[in-house]
């Protein structure tokens, strides 16, 4: 019986499974060894076997740097996990450089067995990486990431810091000995230029050429280091990155320059030192800036401390790192700090800023039992918390994987101009071969000047920039004012909607109900009456629920059988007797009652919302009717009266009886309502829209208006921090700024402006500079400038939307 030449272990007759490695197949024992044997193949590590003492030695130290990513306990802090051994996991990848690179990455982990999807954002070089972890472990994702001869790591901000700031310094010594030369090359250049107006010894032009040389090998070598290892990488993957071509222009010129020397001609150390000076320099510039565009994104992520006092049961205070906290502790909250998990109050009363979560830009009070959010501060006095999540648990963990998933989520626009450059590199390459054919016979003395210049000059970043810096900056824009975008099309969608539909309780309204009348029907007292509804409430978050739990404590009563119907009621059997509680129309249904229609118009009269208590035995009977109120919210008049006269169709559907709905629309000025609406109704009525041709945005609830909010070409949840992790709408509203909405519509058609402008900018640039580069009509001094300046221009016009929110 064979051995493993991994691990030493006996191969099962039956087993055929095989690495080569040096040229020779070697027999495996399982897949696990095989799957290593070649990844270490695939690093180039074979030297590993030919060392190691025995065959049980440990594997190379990059494979278990990445293996250490297997523990659960380490992958508390970075991998959510879903249903069915799905994970997701937020990862940095270092390395990159244009979108050949985000294209190359991506299209290398999906072949990977496991991968659900992978998206990865060129703005903030995030990745977003779900994976089955039963086929496929998170080493192997790093690893695969590694053998292309990139960099991933899990999304850490203190690392990401870490490396950009590394990654600026380099930039900067290289701008910064790049200019230095270059100073000297160009007097030399200009001695040499003007040799040949006025004439200039042998002598004298070949030592000038000669320190040039020797001046611009350092660039060549040091400066331009990048550009090449970016393109040996590109090569070697079968991949032509936006480097391939530069890396050329470089080499040709460099030799050419040499050959010059040699064998008379002219050279072109100037144009070489300009060119990488220039490329650098915008590339530092290009970096400043998706770092500007990102900002609001990396504000969320540091505002959870890295430490925090817990309260031990002696009452001894102990500091303590966040990440070691547990649900159930007890912590300090001190004035001025940060709190550092999700939780309750349970000592204490103070102000809570929450501006840079929420966009709210008044500090909320917060009292014992109510709900404190990470990364939100405390203000005026001490308060103990109880810890009740932790971690990716948090409703600022939620946050920021939405806003994640929105930025790394790609637009149809995005992946189009992604393949579009993806092969625009290669038809530069072949042109570039063409033009250099063409002159050679035409004009020996600029053909190598002319080549560099098509090579030079052409601008593919540019095109993958246009759509990732402006949905970066937008949605990071709007992150500051409260408005959450979690899905990557929503931006696009919203610009072009025609018809705004918005429910009523809770987002017309503030959805702050309160209980003003309590009507028994029956030979029931008032409180006999709330104590049922609030015993069958107890497990709903509907707005309706919360002002029943605000009247009464809940009696010792427990009902059984709960069933929710969304938008409608609540049914539940109570000492063994079925009762329900909810609209007119759910009673009607649910028990056959026939309610007295001078009674509803009386408890309708006043415009306020009217829910039912009826019990269902061998005598259905109506129990009681409560009467709840709520305040219309600030500035949704004005929010209607702004789409109105952009032209936008509004309508106003809601489970309310027709009084209440009509009250509220005639207040915010909305004409076209709907009341008496089930969830079905509302569904209809969306669909019966989008018939019609119209682009439906929805306002509504995250919770439960769900399948009408997933229906609408848009949706957008008004959102309190607690329901920010179970919703699915495509944009969230945290702050109670309604008026905020309008600030999104604008943005959202602002973005699609500037991404229209980054586009047309792009294309025609690119249709210009090409023909006018072949035909020798540009420098190459002109062709690097114009190159950089290009990529510049788009990032530029994309951070306008970080400084205007209008």
């Amino acid at each position: 019986m064979s051995k493993c030449y991994h691990c030493g272990l006996p191969v099962p007759n039956n087993l055929n499974l095989q690495v080569t490695i040096e040229n020779k197949p070697q027999p495996m024992c399982c897949i696990g060894c095989q799957a290593v044997a070649q990844a270490i193949v695939d690093a180039d590590l074979q030297d590993f076997y030919k060392y190691r003492t025995t065959v049980n030695e440990p594997i190379p130290e990059v494979l278990q740097q990445h293996t250490v990513y297997d523990n659960p306990a380490i992958q508390k802090k970075f991998v959510r996990t879903e249903s069915n051994n799905i994970k997701e996991a937020a990862l940095i990848l270092e390395g990159i450089t244009c979108a050949a690179c985000i294209w190359l990455n991506e299209r290398h982990l999906r072949t990977l067995n496991g991968i659900v999807d992978v998206q990865i954002n060129y703005s903030t070089h995030r990745a977003r990486v779900r994976w089955d972890n039963s086929i496929l472990k998170l080493s192997e994702i790093l690893q695969a990431v590694t053998n292309i001869g990139y960099i991933a790591h899990p999304y850490d901000p203190a690392r990401q810091q870490e490396v950009l700031e590394r990654e600026r310094k380099q930039q900067l010594r290289r701008i910064g000995i790049a200019g230095v030369l270059g100073m000297q090359i160009m007097m030399f250049s200009i001695a040499l230029y003007a040799g040949d107006w006025y004439g200039m010894t042998t002598e004298f032009k070949a030592l000038f050429q000669w320190v040039n040389l020797i001046l611009t090998i350092p660039i060549i070598f040091y400066c331009a280091e990048p550009f090449f290892k970016t393109a040996w990488r590109d090569i070697n993957h079968g991949q032509v990155g936006m480097d391939v071509p530069i890396a050329l222009a470089l080499s040709l010129a460099f030799i050419g320059s040499i050959h010059a020397i040699f064998y008379g001609g002219h050279v072109y150390f100037d144009s070489i030192v300009m060119f990488v000076f220039f490329l650098l320099t915008g590339r530092y510039f290009e970096l400043r800036a998706r770092q500007h565009g990102a900002r609001a994104a990396d504000n969320l992520v540091h505002l959870v401390p890295t430490m925090a006092t817990r309260l031990r049961e002696d009452g001894i205070e102990e500091l303590v790192l966040v990440a070691d906290l547990e649900v159930g502790d007890r912590l300090l909250i001190r004035p001025g700090e940060n709190i550092p998990a999700d939780g309750i109050v349970l000592e204490g009363k103070s102000k809570i800023n929450e501006s840079l979560l929420t966009g709210e830009s008044y500090p909320i009070t917060k009292n014992v039992t109510q709900k404190l959010v990470a990364g939100t501060v405390n203000i005026d006095s001490p308060l103990q918390m109880q810890v009740d999540k932790i971690g990716n648990d948090t409703v600022l963990s939620h946050i920021l994987r939405l806003l994640e998933r929105a930025q790394t989520e790609k637009p149809t626009i995005t992946q189009l101009a992604d393949r579009v450059a993806s092969w625009f590199v290669l038809g530069v390459l072949l042109l570039a071969v063409g033009v250099a054919i063409y002159w050679w016979h035409v004009n020996p003395e600029i053909w190598l000047t002319t080549t560099f210049a098509v090579l030079v000059v052409t601008c593919p970043c540019a095109l993958s920039l246009a759509t990732p810096t402006a949905i970066t900056a937008a949605t990071s824009n709007l992150t500051q004012i409260g408005l959450l975008i979690s899905k990557g099309h929503a931006l696009e969608s919203l610009a072009h909607v025609t018809h705004f539909v918005f429910d009523k309780t809770g987002t017309l309204t503030k959805g702050n109900l309160h209980l003003l009348t309590t009507h028994t029907l029956a030979d029931l007292s008032e409180t006999k009456c709330l104590q049922y509804a609030i015993t069958l409430e107890q497990q709903s978050e509907h707005p309706i629920a919360q002002a029943f739990k605000s009247e009464v404590k809940p009696a010792k009563l427990e009902a059984k059988e709960v069933i929710n119907h969304p938008g409608a009621g609540i049914q539940g059997k109570i000492d063994g007797e079925q009762y329900f509680i909810g609209t007119q129309a759910f009673i009607k249904e649910k028990t056959g009652l026939n309610i007295d229609s001078q009674l509803l118009r009386n408890l309708q009269q006043d415009g306020n919302t009217l829910v039912l208590l009826a019990k269902k035995s061998e005598l259905s009977q109506l129990l009681g009717a409560f009467i709840l109120g709520d305040e219309i919210r600030k500035g949704a008049k004005e929010l209607i009266h702004s789409l109105k006269k952009q032209g936008k169709l509004v309508s106003l559907l809601s489970g309310d009886h027709a009084t209440a709905v009509k009250r509220v629309a005639t207040e915010v000025g909305i004409e076209t309502l709907d009341a008496n609406m089930t969830p079905a109704n509302k569904l209809q009525k969306i669909k019966a829209l989008q018939a019609e041709g119209a682009i439906v945005a929805m306002v509504g609830d995250g919770v439960n208006d769900a399948p009408v909010l997933a229906q609408a070409q848009v949706s957008i949840a008004m959102g309190s921090g607690t329901q920010v992790a179970r919703t699915s709408a495509d944009m969230i509203l945290l702050t109670e700024q309604l008026p905020n909405l309008l600030l999104g519509i604008n943005t959202a058609r602002k973005t699609l402006k500037i991404v229209r402008q980054n586009i047309i900018w792009a294309i025609g640039y690119n249709l210009l500079a090409l023909p006018a580069a072949a035909m020798g009509l540009i420098a190459p001094w002109m062709a690097a400038i114009g190159m950089s300046l290009s990529s510049l221009l788009v990032v530029a016009n994309a951070l306008r939307l970080t400084v205007d929110k209008r």
